[in-house]
């Protein structure tokens, strides 16, 4: 219930405020973010992973 707390606190700020409201509650912040040179995904995601050289 915590996560949907944050959720809805990121849904209805406004646009040009919604970076420094997600650093201050980095909690809404899915993980794992993995980096590849330029590309990079959020979250678990094995298929998109396989396709990287």
């Amino acid at each position: 219930m915590e996560s949907q707390k944050y959720d809805d606190l990121i849904k209805y700020i406004a646009e040009e405020d919604k970076l420094e409201k997600i650093l201050e509650n980095q909690q809404v912040i899915k993980t794992p973010i993995v980096r590849n040179g330029k590309l990079s995904t959020i979250g678990y995601q094995p298929d998109v992973w396989k396709k990287w050289e």
